[in-house]
C-alpha cells in the first residue's frame, strides 16, 4: 500500500509555508545544521517579497504563495505536528521529519532569469 498523501492532515497554506522551509533548508544563504537534532536544519535569514515575488537561489515565488512565512498561526500548527521548532526570538528549525515529508508542492518555486 502506497503511503498516504497528506498524513498529518497539514491545510493548504501550511504545506506551501513547509514547502518553503523545505527550500530554504537547501540553500547555503539561509540554512546551518542545527546542533542538538540530527537532520534538523536551522534557517535564517527569511526572504522578503519584492512586489508579487521574491528570490529562492536560481527559483522565484509568488509572494502569493508564501504569506505562511510571517504567520504565527501556521508556524505554531507546524510545530506541533513535529515539523519545525520556533521560539519568540524568531529562531526557526525544520527538523528531519519536517524536511523529509512530501508536501506534494514543489510547483511553488520557478525557475527565472532575473
Amino acid at each position: 500500500m502506497p503511503p498516504k498523501k497528506n498524513p498529518l492532515g497539514l491545510n493548504a497554506l501550511q504545506l506551501k509555508t513547509l514547502t518553503l522551509f523545505q527550500v530554504l533548508a537547501t540553500l547555503e544563504d539561509h540554512a546551518s545544521p542545527a546542533d542538538d537534532d540530527p537532520g534538523a536544519v536551522m534557517i535564517s535569514n527569511l526572504p522578503h517579497p519584492h512586489g508579487d515575488h521574491f528570490h529562492l537561489g536560481d527559483g522565484v515565488v509568488a509572494s502569493r504563495d508564501a504569506t505562511g512565512l510571517a504567520n504565527p498561526a501556521v508556524w505554531s500548527a507546524l510545530a506541533r505536528k513535529g515539523l519545525i521548532r520556533h521560539d519568540e526570538a524568531g529562531t526557526l528549525v525544520i527538523t528531519a521529519a519536517g524536511r523529509a515529508y512530501d508536501t506534494g508542492l514543489g510547483s511553488l518555486l520557478h525557475r527565472a532569469d532575473h
